[in-house]
């Protein structure tokens, strides 16, 4: 806020309006600034939650058919589990009688658990291959799952073809799911399975360098030999019997926990386990099988009185979970051991591989210490489980941060969701609400036999609160002097320093009208100018304008007649926006006539209106004096008094006929000033009158009827209203562009149809109705913001003064104003 500067030069103090205005700014940024961040939020949760659903930056390509031609024959032809010791492509195959069982896809809270009571019912380990994505959604079954016992790797964390993917992206997948790992169950892995992988000799050109790139980084990638194919959904049968190893071979058996629909697989896996342990077959997980083969190594080294070192493919895959033994080159075990490897020893080796690191900060399996197995009792449970590391710092917290990130979004979603129906369904019920009551107001009204009552022809007091309003004074008050009603007219200057009251005089001489006073009094605010105006008024109705509005000739004649009914006491006349021909002046012409006009068309026969505009309104005088004058307790006075009116027991009703021009805001700094003290003023005014929900006669029918419409229609739908627009861009973007670009089109076609309906009724040109679809795009996402930054500012108990907006004088009298 710049300091004002004397005539002569000299600084002077600013004003206590200019003070107050720029502690309010000071008040008003951060607030706008959480209103963005609130709505910032709003999109991140939905981003998040289309991410885990594979609807943002999902990819449903499956590579197929590609040569294999670089992949090493070995690999095309060895076993289901590839690691890399010393950079070196090495496969273990699953011994004879022996099956791991492993599942892909989940985890999934309908089919996890039940595969889950089986395998502890029969006593059996899985290894389970998760979506990282489904494990954040779903941490307390993963959670069981590592405590039962069964050993988890990674299946990525969008279930996305890694061989087209880029490096960035599929490190991204893999430390995401290892980051849901950890928020889970508080540990990271080791254990891969590729999306749509099956057997080794399906490894191609393009996927081999993924496995690669994983393998040095200490993965150890695990495909099947043996796959059940129950996502086709066979029958138990058959699933049984593609389950079932050829041979008495041992196999990486494939099950799918996720992914479908898997009641078949729920009921062929216990007689899957039954049959085969009846045939002699032993479960493991993949630690298991790898141990399992280390320990067939170490026995045969064993026996042949090799006990300082190993070089063949079983002791080196021993050595890549569970530490026992070197990859290549030559080891040395200290301690003592059984060749089950369940002993106290742990095992180095010259040639192993440098320790890499699993991502998110945790100590590879290969050249390490095998994690949970190197040491102590090496029980049977911490074998089979011997892929696992134990998250810590960073990795750990960053983890649980996921899940609860995951958490909210899975919360919140489904709560937006709900509240876009039911904002959708108020918004259309408005539409029709409005159609149909206004229509019926419009035929009621407009009817030949219909009148208030005796032509109203008495002298009325017109009220006209100016503060430094010289460009627009002198034609206020040139319009007044074409009335056709007889009037006085008292211009009350509040505290002006623009020369205002010395104009008002000047231009009442110019044009003979010895019908005008000016007041003058200390600045004090708008409602203390009216309550001026209101004691010093002669008339026993008093008509409030602003300074800048233009009344139509018979403006003031037709706004008294309602005044005929003994219950009138406040009419709200018929505001036009005179500055329309610009951008931001067709949009809010648009506003005027199919929100506030056709509202006020709705709220008049409902009898509860909630506000008498004031650019234009009649009042009793006796009953302005008697709800106590122009409160200052709001920002919106007028429609402060116009529900104490009603809660006092008078009538308040719409004047469609009686028009008047207003100069609307020029540039979106000034309209969001204006809406800001609107949308504030209201809450101040409802918070205010409370009392009236639980009152009796009149102001409980306000109460009942009007509060709960003003809070649904001008708070709480125009709140939650962006949830629709978000919602149509997501939708746009990431599910279905054309779906979602028709159900926008279908409401605005709605839109317009009600206020093509409005213009008519309003005897407007539709030419207008142009600037519609650009007005939904901008402009209302700019009411919504003002919306909720009043809501903000609500809720944080701000407070701000009445606000002068900038003026030009561009609106004339009404014959100068274009239609």
């Amino acid at each position: 806020m710049t300091t004002p500067t004397s005539s002569r030069g000299r600084r002077r103090a600013p004003s206590r309006i200019e003070r107050a205005a720029g502690r309010a700014a000071a008040l008003q940024k951060p607030r706008v600034i959480l209103a963005l961040l609130l709505l910032l939020a709003l999109t991140c949760v939905m981003l998040l939650d289309g991410y885990l659903r594979a609807e943002v930056g999902g990819d449903q390509r499956v590579r197929t058919g590609a040569s294999a031609g670089k992949v090493p024959d070995k690999i095309l032809d060895g076993g289901p589990i590839l690691t890399f010791r010393g950079g070196q492509a090495t496969t273990v195959s699953v011994p004879s009688k022996t099956i791991a069982l492993t599942f892909d896809d989940g985890p999934n809270p309908t089919w996890t658990p039940q595969v889950l009571k089986i395998l502890d019912q029969y006593d059996v380990p899985g290894t389970f291959f998760l979506v990282g994505s489904m494990v954040s959604r779903y941490p307390s079954i993963v959670k069981s799952m590592v405590e039962q016992g069964n050993e988890v790797g990674i299946h990525t964390f969008t279930h996305v073809d890694l061989s087209y993917q880029s490096d960035a992206r599929i490190n991204r997948e893999m430390q995401q799911t290892q980051l849901a790992l950890a928020g889970a169950a508080g540990i990271t892995t080791t254990l891969f399975r590729a999306p749509y992988s099956s057997e080794t000799d399906a490894i191609d050109n393009y996927s081999w360098p993924v496995y690669q790139k994983l393998g040095k980084e200490g993965y150890t990638s695990v495909f099947v030999d043996t796959d059940s194919d129950d996502w086709k959904k066979p029958g138990v049968s058959k699933i049984i019997k593609w389950a079932t190893p050829k041979k008495n071979k041992g196999a990486s058996v494939l099950f799918h926990d996720a992914g479908g629909e898997r009641s078949q697989t729920i009921k062929a896996l216990p007689t899957y386990i039954k049959k085969m342990k009846a045939k002699g077959y032993t479960f493991t997980t993949i630690s298991g099988v790898i141990e399992k083969q280390g320990a067939a190594g170490r026995a045969a080294a064993a026996s042949t009185g090799s006990t300082n070192g190993g070089t063949g493919t079983g002791v080196s895959e021993a050595g890549a979970l569970t530490g026992t033994a070197s990859a290549t080159g030559t080891g040395s075990a200290t301690g003592t051991g059984s060749a089950d490897g369940t002993g106290t020893g742990t095992g180095s080796g010259s040639g192993s591989q440098p320790g890499g690191t699993v991502p998110n900060g945790e100590s590879a399996p290969n050249g390490g210490s095998g994690g949970n197995v190197g040491s102590g009792t090496g029980t049977t449970v911490r074998r089979l489980q011997a892929a696992h590391r134990t998250a810590t710092g960073m990795t750990l917290y960053e983890g649980k941060a996921l899940i609860v990130a995951v958490a909210i979004a899975e919360w919140a979603l489904p709560v937006l969701s709900y509240l876009l129906l039911v904002v959708g369904i108020a918004v259309m019920g408005r539409f029709g609400m409005m159609l149909l009551i206004a229509r019926r107001h419009y035929r009621q009204r407009n009817k030949r036999r219909f009148s208030w009552g005796p032509t109203v022809t008495g002298p009325v007091s017109v009220i006209v609160p100016a503060y430094n309003e010289k460009e627009c004074i002198a034609n206020t008050l040139e319009s007044l002097a074409q009335s056709t009603h007889p009037i006085e007219i008292l211009v009350v200057d509040d505290g002006s320093t623009d020369g205002t009251s010395e104009i008002a005089r000047a231009a009442a001489d110019k044009l003979g009208m010895t019908n005008v006073r000016v007041l003058r009094q200390e600045n004090a605010g708008k409602p203390a100018a009216l309550n001026n105006g209101v004691r010093n008024a002669s008339y026993d109705i008093v008509i409030m304008m602003d300074g800048d509005t233009v009344f139509e000739p018979d403006a003031v004649h037709q706004l008294v007649q309602p005044f005929a009914d003994p219950e009138v006491g406040a009419v709200a006349g018929n505001a036009k926006v005179g500055n329309r021909n610009t951008i931001i002046g067709a949009w809010q012409h648009i506003e005027y006539v199919m929100g506030f006009n056709l509202d006020r068309r709705m709220y008049d026969l409902l009898r509860c209106m909630p506000t008498i505009p004031g650019a234009i309104g009649a009042f009793r005088r006796d009953a302005v004096l008697q709800v106590g004058g122009m409160s200052e307790d709001t920002l919106a006075e007028d429609t402060d008094i116009t529900i104490a009116m009603h809660r006092a027991g008078w009538r308040v009703v719409y004047q469609e006929h009686a028009k008047a021009w207003t100069e609307a805001p020029g540039s979106l700094k000034q309209l969001w000033s204006q809406r800001y003290r609107w949308s504030y003023g209201t809450m101040q005014a409802l918070w205010k009158h409370r009392k009236s929900l639980t009152d009796k006669g009149p102001s409980g029918r306000f109460g009942r009827v009007g509060m709960p419409l003003v809070v649904l229609f001008q708070i709480v739908t125009p709140v939650f209203a962006p949830l629709i627009d978000v919602f149509t861009v997501y939708s746009m973007i990431f599910v279905d562009f054309e779906a979602a670009l028709l159900a926008w089109l279908a409401v605005l076609g709605i839109q317009l149809a009600c206020a093509a309906y409005a213009f008519r009724l309003d005897k407007e040109q539709y030419r207008y109705l142009l600037m519609m679809p650009l007005q939904q795009l901008a402009y209302r996402q700019m009411m919504y913001l003002v919306l909720i930054h009043s809501c903000i500012t609500a809720l944080t108990g701000g407070r701000l003064r009445w606000q002068k907006l900038k003026r030009t004088g561009e609106v004339g009298t009404p014959a100068g104003v274009s239609g």
